[in-house]
């Protein structure tokens, strides 16, 4: 079953062109994250759940946003440097991008047409919203950005190849 949402291009820091369909059954964490919020410590955690289930099919996938006040101003050096630095993440880091407005990303777009949040709305509150995707149903979950990431394992562990 082909999946558009699969289809889209983004480019990671190391200025590398990706689809999510290059994750081919993987269950996909999407978030987008920030060096200088105060959820910026779930780079920890969004790092455990990806050396914990990366072979067992989950990949996380980290999108630095500055649209929410201006929490991400670095660039992409900066910002692949300052991650692994400090948290030691290792997931896929993509070019910073934005998540609302007319210049979202078309993942994000796409995302949030597929998991609206609150009341429907398709806005994006704040950075460190995260997406889970489901490559079996091409279902898209969307949790809060205050949501921490070892709160999604019960999620993510029916997506897993056992």
């Amino acid at each position: 079953m082909a999946d558009a949402l699969l289809d889209i291009p983004c480019v990671t820091l190391g200025g590398e062109h990706k689809k999510l369909g290059d994750f081919p059954g993987k269950a996909l964490l999407v978030v987008n994250t920030a060096s200088q919020c105060g959820f910026t410590p779930q780079y920890k955690g969004l790092e455990r759940l990806w050396q914990a289930y990366r072979d067992q099919g989950l990949v996380v996938l980290g999108f630095p946003c500055n649209q929410f006040g201006k929490q991400e101003p670095g660039d992409a050096r900066e910002i692949a440097q300052f991650c692994e630095s400090n948290f030691g993440v290792s997931f896929p880091l993509f070019r910073k991008v934005e998540v609302n407005g007319p210049g979202a990303h078309p993942l994000f777009a796409e995302l949030k047409r597929r998991a609206p949040g609150l009341l429907g709305t398709q806005k994006i509150k704040w950075n460190f919203t995260k997406f889970l995707f489901d490559p079996r149903s091409g279902t898209v979950t969307r949790f809060a950005p205050t949501t921490k990431p070892e709160a999604l394992k019960s999620a993510i562990e029916p997506l897993l190849k056992r």
